[in-house]
Protein backbone atom coordinates (compact mmCIF):
# COMPACT_ATOMS: atom_id res chain seq x y z
CA UNK A 1 0.00 0.00 0.00
CA UNK A 2 1.29 3.45 -0.89
CA UNK A 3 1.64 5.81 2.13
CA UNK A 4 0.13 8.57 0.00
CA UNK A 5 -2.79 8.40 -2.39
CA UNK A 6 -1.77 9.01 -5.99
CA UNK A 7 -2.43 12.70 -6.81
CA UNK A 8 -3.22 14.31 -10.09
CA UNK A 9 -0.55 16.81 -11.25
CA UNK A 10 -0.35 19.89 -9.08
CA UNK A 11 -2.26 18.48 -6.13
CA UNK A 12 -1.00 17.42 -2.72
CA UNK A 13 -3.22 14.80 -1.09
CA UNK A 14 -3.13 14.09 2.65
CA UNK A 15 -1.23 11.17 4.09
CA UNK A 16 -3.51 8.18 4.60
CA UNK A 17 -2.91 8.43 8.37
CA UNK A 18 -4.46 11.91 8.28
CA UNK A 19 -7.62 10.43 6.76
CA UNK A 20 -7.60 7.74 9.44
CA UNK A 21 -7.32 10.45 12.11
CA UNK A 22 -10.30 12.36 10.67
CA UNK A 23 -12.52 9.30 10.56
CA UNK A 24 -11.21 8.10 13.90
CA UNK A 25 -12.03 11.36 15.68
CA UNK A 26 -15.60 11.14 14.37
CA UNK A 27 -15.85 7.58 15.68
CA UNK A 28 -14.30 8.56 19.01
CA UNK A 29 -16.82 11.32 19.62
CA UNK A 30 -19.61 8.85 18.93
CA UNK A 31 -18.71 6.12 21.39
CA UNK A 32 -15.98 6.98 23.91
CA UNK A 33 -18.51 8.08 26.54
CA UNK A 34 -21.09 5.30 26.01
CA UNK A 35 -20.14 3.34 29.17
CA UNK A 36 -20.88 6.55 31.12
CA UNK A 37 -24.46 7.02 29.86
CA UNK A 38 -26.29 5.49 32.85
CA UNK A 39 -24.11 7.43 35.29
CA UNK A 40 -24.51 10.67 33.31
CA UNK A 41 -28.29 10.26 33.47
CA UNK A 42 -28.10 9.95 37.25
CA UNK A 43 -25.70 12.90 37.48
CA UNK A 44 -27.96 15.24 35.52
CA UNK A 45 -31.08 13.91 37.28
CA UNK A 46 -32.78 12.66 34.09
CA UNK A 47 -33.91 9.25 32.91
CA UNK A 48 -31.85 7.04 30.59
CA UNK A 49 -34.06 7.76 27.57
CA UNK A 50 -33.29 11.49 27.87
CA UNK A 51 -29.56 10.99 28.16
CA UNK A 52 -29.67 8.46 25.32
CA UNK A 53 -30.55 11.41 23.07
CA UNK A 54 -26.84 12.21 23.21
CA UNK A 55 -26.53 9.17 20.93
CA UNK A 56 -29.73 9.09 18.84
CA UNK A 57 -30.22 12.86 18.43
CA UNK A 58 -26.49 13.26 17.83
CA UNK A 59 -26.71 10.71 15.01
CA UNK A 60 -29.68 12.57 13.55
CA UNK A 61 -27.71 15.82 13.58
CA UNK A 62 -24.79 13.99 11.95
CA UNK A 63 -27.14 12.97 9.16
CA UNK A 64 -28.29 16.54 8.55
CA UNK A 65 -24.76 17.93 8.62
CA UNK A 66 -23.45 15.28 6.23
CA UNK A 67 -26.05 16.40 3.68
CA UNK A 68 -24.39 19.80 3.66
CA UNK A 69 -20.76 18.78 4.17
CA UNK A 70 -20.54 16.77 0.96
CA UNK A 71 -21.84 19.42 -1.48
CA UNK A 72 -20.04 22.24 0.30
CA UNK A 73 -16.74 20.36 0.11
CA UNK A 74 -17.38 19.67 -3.59
CA UNK A 75 -17.71 23.43 -4.07
CA UNK A 76 -15.20 24.99 -1.67
CA UNK A 77 -12.71 22.16 -1.27
CA UNK A 78 -12.06 19.41 1.23
CA UNK A 79 -9.37 21.25 3.19
CA UNK A 80 -11.23 24.45 4.10
CA UNK A 81 -14.44 22.68 5.05
CA UNK A 82 -12.62 20.17 7.24
CA UNK A 83 -10.60 22.80 9.10
CA UNK A 84 -13.75 24.83 9.81
CA UNK A 85 -15.56 21.73 11.10
CA UNK A 86 -12.69 20.94 13.48
CA UNK A 87 -12.74 24.44 14.98
CA UNK A 88 -16.50 24.21 15.60
CA UNK A 89 -16.06 20.77 17.15
CA UNK A 90 -13.50 22.12 19.61
CA UNK A 91 -15.76 24.98 20.70
CA UNK A 92 -18.70 22.62 21.14
CA UNK A 93 -16.58 20.25 23.24
CA UNK A 94 -15.75 23.09 25.62
CA UNK A 95 -19.50 23.71 25.85
CA UNK A 96 -20.24 20.12 26.88
CA UNK A 97 -17.73 20.42 29.71
CA UNK A 98 -19.31 23.63 31.03
CA UNK A 99 -22.97 22.63 30.57
CA UNK A 100 -24.94 23.14 33.83
CA UNK A 101 -27.95 21.03 32.82
CA UNK A 102 -28.78 18.06 30.61
CA UNK A 103 -30.52 20.43 28.18
CA UNK A 104 -27.44 22.57 27.64
CA UNK A 105 -25.29 19.48 27.43
CA UNK A 106 -27.47 18.13 24.61
CA UNK A 107 -27.30 21.46 22.76
CA UNK A 108 -23.51 21.40 22.69
CA UNK A 109 -23.52 17.67 22.00
CA UNK A 110 -25.53 18.36 18.84
CA UNK A 111 -22.96 20.94 17.76
CA UNK A 112 -20.23 18.33 18.21
CA UNK A 113 -21.89 16.40 15.38
CA UNK A 114 -20.09 18.70 12.90
CA UNK A 115 -17.15 16.31 13.20
CA UNK A 116 -19.15 13.88 11.05
CA UNK A 117 -17.74 15.92 8.17
CA UNK A 118 -14.58 13.89 8.68
CA UNK A 119 -16.38 10.71 7.62
CA UNK A 120 -17.73 12.32 4.44
CA UNK A 121 -14.57 14.16 3.46
CA UNK A 122 -12.14 11.30 4.11
CA UNK A 123 -14.15 9.04 1.76
CA UNK A 124 -14.49 11.79 -0.83
CA UNK A 125 -10.73 12.45 -0.78
CA UNK A 126 -10.09 8.79 -1.59
CA UNK A 127 -12.58 8.91 -4.47
CA UNK A 128 -10.95 12.13 -5.72
CA UNK A 129 -7.74 10.19 -6.19
CA UNK A 130 -8.56 6.68 -7.42
CA UNK A 131 -11.22 4.79 -9.48
CA UNK A 132 -14.17 2.93 -7.93
CA UNK A 133 -12.78 -0.59 -7.35
CA UNK A 134 -9.48 0.78 -6.04
CA UNK A 135 -11.43 3.27 -3.91
CA UNK A 136 -13.26 0.38 -2.21
CA UNK A 137 -9.90 -1.17 -1.34
CA UNK A 138 -8.41 2.12 -0.14
CA UNK A 139 -11.50 3.00 1.92
CA UNK A 140 -11.09 -0.43 3.49
CA UNK A 141 -7.58 0.50 4.62
CA UNK A 142 -8.74 3.88 5.94
CA UNK A 143 -11.64 2.44 7.90
CA UNK A 144 -9.56 -0.51 9.11
CA UNK A 145 -7.32 2.01 10.82
CA UNK A 146 -10.37 3.94 12.00
CA UNK A 147 -11.72 0.76 13.61
CA UNK A 148 -8.86 0.80 16.11
CA UNK A 149 -10.27 3.99 17.67
CA UNK A 150 -13.77 2.69 18.52
CA UNK A 151 -12.21 -0.58 19.61
CA UNK A 152 -10.09 1.18 22.24
CA UNK A 153 -12.30 4.18 23.02
CA UNK A 154 -15.08 2.51 25.08
CA UNK A 155 -12.47 0.58 27.09
CA UNK A 156 -10.58 3.79 27.86
CA UNK A 157 -13.84 5.66 28.39
CA UNK A 158 -15.08 3.16 30.93
CA UNK A 159 -11.83 3.26 32.91
CA UNK A 160 -11.64 7.06 32.73
CA UNK A 161 -15.24 7.32 33.93
CA UNK A 162 -14.56 5.14 36.96
CA UNK A 163 -11.38 7.04 37.91
CA UNK A 164 -11.98 10.68 36.86
CA UNK A 165 -15.67 10.94 35.94
CA UNK A 166 -17.42 11.41 32.61
CA UNK A 167 -16.17 14.99 32.14
CA UNK A 168 -12.67 13.61 31.59
CA UNK A 169 -13.85 11.75 28.47
CA UNK A 170 -15.00 15.00 26.87
CA UNK A 171 -11.77 16.73 27.86
CA UNK A 172 -9.93 13.91 26.10
CA UNK A 173 -12.08 14.49 23.00
CA UNK A 174 -11.09 18.14 22.99
CA UNK A 175 -7.37 17.41 23.31
CA UNK A 176 -7.46 14.90 20.46
CA UNK A 177 -9.55 17.28 18.34
CA UNK A 178 -6.89 19.98 18.75
CA UNK A 179 -4.19 17.51 17.73
CA UNK A 180 -6.10 16.47 14.59
CA UNK A 181 -6.68 20.13 13.69
CA UNK A 182 -2.92 20.76 13.81
CA UNK A 183 -2.21 17.66 11.70
CA UNK A 184 -4.80 18.65 9.08
CA UNK A 185 -3.53 22.21 8.88
CA UNK A 186 -0.01 20.92 8.23
CA UNK A 187 -0.71 17.91 6.00
CA UNK A 188 -4.10 18.10 4.28
CA UNK A 189 -3.67 19.45 0.76
CA UNK A 190 -6.61 20.11 -1.56
CA UNK A 191 -7.84 17.27 -3.78
CA UNK A 192 -10.86 18.83 -5.53
CA UNK A 193 -10.13 19.47 -9.18
CA UNK A 194 -10.07 23.04 -10.42
CA UNK A 195 -12.24 25.38 -8.35
CA UNK A 196 -14.79 22.77 -7.36
CA UNK A 197 -18.29 22.15 -8.69
CA UNK A 198 -20.54 25.23 -8.24
CA UNK A 199 -23.54 24.57 -5.97
CA UNK A 200 -25.95 25.59 -8.75
CA UNK A 201 -24.41 23.01 -11.07
CA UNK A 202 -24.57 20.39 -8.33
CA UNK A 203 -28.25 21.07 -7.76
CA UNK A 204 -28.88 20.75 -11.50
CA UNK A 205 -27.31 17.28 -11.50
CA UNK A 206 -29.12 16.01 -8.39
CA UNK A 207 -32.06 14.55 -10.37
CA UNK A 208 -29.68 12.33 -12.31
CA UNK A 209 -28.16 11.05 -9.08
CA UNK A 210 -31.60 10.67 -7.54
CA UNK A 211 -32.83 8.62 -10.51
CA UNK A 212 -29.94 6.20 -10.24
CA UNK A 213 -31.13 2.84 -8.94
CA UNK A 214 -27.54 1.82 -8.42
CA UNK A 215 -27.01 4.79 -6.11
CA UNK A 216 -30.13 4.04 -4.06
CA UNK A 217 -29.32 0.36 -3.90
CA UNK A 218 -25.83 1.00 -2.57
CA UNK A 219 -27.07 3.73 -0.23
CA UNK A 220 -29.83 1.52 1.19
CA UNK A 221 -27.42 -1.35 1.65
CA UNK A 222 -25.05 0.89 3.63
CA UNK A 223 -27.93 2.41 5.61
CA UNK A 224 -29.47 -0.90 6.62
CA UNK A 225 -26.16 -2.61 7.35
CA UNK A 226 -24.87 0.24 9.51
CA UNK A 227 -28.33 0.56 11.09
CA UNK A 228 -27.69 -2.63 13.01
CA UNK A 229 -24.55 -1.11 14.51
CA UNK A 230 -26.20 2.20 15.40
CA UNK A 231 -29.07 0.37 17.10
CA UNK A 232 -26.40 -1.44 19.11
CA UNK A 233 -24.84 1.88 20.13
CA UNK A 234 -28.19 3.06 21.47
CA UNK A 235 -29.12 -0.08 23.36
CA UNK A 236 -25.94 -1.89 24.39
CA UNK A 237 -25.07 0.33 27.42
CA UNK A 238 -28.50 -0.46 28.88
CA UNK A 239 -28.20 -4.17 28.06
CA UNK A 240 -24.71 -4.30 29.58
CA UNK A 241 -25.71 -2.68 32.87
CA UNK A 242 -29.29 -3.89 33.33
CA UNK A 243 -29.35 -7.31 31.66
CA UNK A 244 -25.79 -8.50 32.29
CA UNK A 245 -25.04 -6.32 35.38
CA UNK A 246 -21.69 -5.09 34.06
CA UNK A 247 -19.74 -2.11 35.41
CA UNK A 248 -18.94 0.84 33.09
CA UNK A 249 -15.39 -0.47 32.64
CA UNK A 250 -16.66 -3.97 31.81
CA UNK A 251 -19.14 -2.54 29.30
CA UNK A 252 -16.19 -0.72 27.73
CA UNK A 253 -14.22 -3.95 27.41
CA UNK A 254 -17.10 -5.75 25.73
CA UNK A 255 -17.72 -2.75 23.46
CA UNK A 256 -14.44 -3.57 21.72
CA UNK A 257 -16.07 -6.67 20.18
CA UNK A 258 -17.66 -5.05 17.09
CA UNK A 259 -14.56 -2.96 16.43
CA UNK A 260 -12.36 -6.05 16.36
CA UNK A 261 -14.73 -7.61 13.84
CA UNK A 262 -14.93 -4.37 11.86
CA UNK A 263 -11.15 -4.13 11.59
CA UNK A 264 -10.97 -7.70 10.26
CA UNK A 265 -13.78 -7.01 7.78
CA UNK A 266 -12.04 -3.84 6.57
CA UNK A 267 -8.83 -5.79 6.04
CA UNK A 268 -10.76 -8.34 3.99
CA UNK A 269 -12.28 -5.51 1.92
CA UNK A 270 -8.88 -3.97 1.33
CA UNK A 271 -7.45 -7.29 0.14
CA UNK A 272 -10.43 -8.78 -1.70
CA UNK A 273 -12.62 -6.03 -3.19
CA UNK A 274 -10.64 -5.66 -6.41
CA UNK A 275 -10.63 -9.46 -6.84
CA UNK A 276 -14.27 -10.33 -6.08
CA UNK A 277 -15.99 -7.01 -6.81
CA UNK A 278 -17.98 -4.61 -4.67
CA UNK A 279 -21.34 -6.36 -4.96
CA UNK A 280 -20.16 -9.76 -3.78
CA UNK A 281 -18.36 -8.25 -0.82
CA UNK A 282 -21.50 -6.35 0.20
CA UNK A 283 -23.65 -9.47 -0.14
CA UNK A 284 -21.27 -11.67 1.85
CA UNK A 285 -20.91 -9.05 4.57
CA UNK A 286 -24.67 -8.56 4.96
CA UNK A 287 -25.21 -12.31 5.09
CA UNK A 288 -22.64 -12.70 7.89
CA UNK A 289 -24.36 -9.95 9.91
CA UNK A 290 -27.81 -11.47 9.47
CA UNK A 291 -26.82 -15.02 10.34
CA UNK A 292 -24.96 -14.02 13.52
CA UNK A 293 -27.80 -11.83 14.79
CA UNK A 294 -30.51 -14.39 14.06
CA UNK A 295 -28.53 -16.99 16.02
CA UNK A 296 -28.09 -14.59 18.96
CA UNK A 297 -31.79 -13.66 18.94
CA UNK A 298 -32.75 -17.33 18.95
CA UNK A 299 -30.45 -17.94 21.89
CA UNK A 300 -31.88 -15.00 23.83
CA UNK A 301 -35.49 -16.06 23.24
CA UNK A 302 -34.71 -19.59 24.42
CA UNK A 303 -33.19 -18.35 27.69
CA UNK A 304 -29.51 -18.59 26.80
CA UNK A 305 -28.49 -15.06 27.77
CA UNK A 306 -24.81 -14.27 28.24
CA UNK A 307 -22.42 -11.42 27.44
CA UNK A 308 -20.35 -13.83 25.32
CA UNK A 309 -23.30 -14.76 23.09
CA UNK A 310 -24.54 -11.18 22.75
CA UNK A 311 -21.22 -9.46 22.15
CA UNK A 312 -19.89 -12.38 20.11
CA UNK A 313 -22.77 -11.95 17.67
CA UNK A 314 -22.08 -8.23 17.56
CA UNK A 315 -18.42 -8.95 16.77
CA UNK A 316 -19.55 -10.95 13.74
CA UNK A 317 -21.85 -8.08 12.82
CA UNK A 318 -18.82 -5.80 12.91
CA UNK A 319 -16.96 -8.17 10.59
CA UNK A 320 -19.84 -8.13 8.11
CA UNK A 321 -20.13 -4.35 8.26
CA UNK A 322 -16.40 -4.07 7.68
CA UNK A 323 -16.88 -5.96 4.41
CA UNK A 324 -20.05 -4.11 3.42
CA UNK A 325 -19.44 -0.46 4.20
CA UNK A 326 -16.26 0.33 2.18
CA UNK A 327 -17.74 -1.32 -0.90
CA UNK A 328 -21.19 0.26 -0.53
CA UNK A 329 -19.61 3.71 -0.06
CA UNK A 330 -17.36 3.24 -3.09
CA UNK A 331 -20.39 2.08 -5.10
CA UNK A 332 -22.36 5.21 -4.17
CA UNK A 333 -19.55 7.52 -5.21
CA UNK A 334 -18.92 5.67 -8.50
CA UNK A 335 -22.30 6.70 -9.95
CA UNK A 336 -21.18 10.32 -10.46
CA UNK A 337 -17.45 10.61 -9.59
CA UNK A 338 -17.42 14.39 -10.00
CA UNK A 339 -20.00 14.58 -7.19
CA UNK A 340 -18.16 12.21 -4.86
CA UNK A 341 -18.62 14.52 -1.88
CA UNK A 342 -22.33 14.95 -2.56
CA UNK A 343 -22.88 11.20 -2.94
CA UNK A 344 -20.80 10.49 0.16
CA UNK A 345 -22.74 13.09 2.15
CA UNK A 346 -26.18 11.94 1.00
CA UNK A 347 -25.34 8.28 1.54
CA UNK A 348 -23.77 9.04 4.91
CA UNK A 349 -26.80 11.09 5.94
CA UNK A 350 -29.08 8.19 5.07
CA UNK A 351 -26.92 5.75 7.02
CA UNK A 352 -26.62 7.94 10.10
CA UNK A 353 -30.23 9.17 9.94
CA UNK A 354 -31.52 5.62 9.71
CA UNK A 355 -29.16 4.66 12.51
CA UNK A 356 -30.47 7.48 14.68
CA UNK A 357 -34.03 6.23 14.24
CA UNK A 358 -33.05 2.65 15.07
CA UNK A 359 -30.96 3.82 18.04
CA UNK A 360 -33.93 5.75 19.43
CA UNK A 361 -36.23 2.78 18.80
CA UNK A 362 -33.87 0.46 20.66
CA UNK A 363 -33.75 2.87 23.62
CA UNK A 364 -37.55 3.08 23.71
CA UNK A 365 -38.16 -0.69 23.57
CA UNK A 366 -35.60 -1.75 26.14
CA UNK A 367 -36.74 -1.96 29.76
CA UNK A 368 -35.80 -3.87 32.88
CA UNK A 369 -37.73 -7.02 31.91
CA UNK A 370 -37.17 -7.04 28.16
CA UNK A 371 -33.73 -8.64 28.03
CA UNK A 372 -31.67 -8.10 24.89
CA UNK A 373 -34.33 -9.52 22.52
CA UNK A 374 -35.80 -6.19 21.26
CA UNK A 375 -32.34 -4.88 20.40
CA UNK A 376 -31.30 -8.10 18.64
CA UNK A 377 -34.58 -8.20 16.69
CA UNK A 378 -34.05 -4.65 15.39
CA UNK A 379 -30.47 -5.42 14.42
CA UNK A 380 -31.37 -8.68 12.66
CA UNK A 381 -34.21 -7.13 10.68
CA UNK A 382 -32.00 -4.27 9.53
CA UNK A 383 -29.22 -6.62 8.39
CA UNK A 384 -31.63 -8.88 6.48
CA UNK A 385 -33.04 -5.86 4.65
CA UNK A 386 -29.48 -4.93 3.59
CA UNK A 387 -29.25 -8.24 1.73
CA UNK A 388 -32.38 -7.34 -0.24
CA UNK A 389 -30.89 -3.95 -1.19
CA UNK A 390 -27.67 -5.36 -2.65
CA UNK A 391 -29.55 -8.14 -4.47
CA UNK A 392 -31.59 -5.37 -6.12
CA UNK A 393 -28.37 -3.73 -7.34
CA UNK A 394 -27.03 -7.03 -8.63
CA UNK A 395 -30.28 -7.75 -10.49
CA UNK A 396 -30.21 -4.32 -12.13
CA UNK A 397 -26.63 -4.79 -13.26
CA UNK A 398 -27.38 -8.20 -14.73
CA UNK A 399 -30.43 -7.01 -16.64
CA UNK A 400 -29.12 -3.60 -17.70
CA UNK A 401 -25.47 -4.16 -18.61
CA UNK A 402 -24.58 -0.95 -20.41
CA UNK A 403 -22.28 2.03 -20.03
CA UNK A 404 -24.65 4.04 -17.86
CA UNK A 405 -26.59 3.75 -14.60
Amino acid sequence: MQPYLRPAPGRSPPHILTLVALSGLAALSMNVFLPSLPGMARGFGVDYATMQLSVSAYLGMCAVLQLGAGPISDRFGRRRVMLAALVIFLLATVGTLMAPTAGWFLVFRMLQAVIASGLVISRAVVRDMVPAEQAASMIGYVTMGMAIVPMIAPVVGGVVDETLGWHANFAMMGALGLLVLIVCWWDMGETVRGHGVPLRQQIATYPELARSRRFWGYALSATLSSGAFFAYLGGAPFVGETVFHLSPAEVGYWFAAPSVGYAVGNFMSAKCSTRFGMNRMILWGSAICSLALIMALTGDLTGHQSPLLFFGAVAMTGLGNGMTMPNANAGMMSVRPELAGTASGLGGAMAVGGGAALSALAGALLHDDSGAAPLLAIMAASSCASIAAVLWVMARERNLIRGED
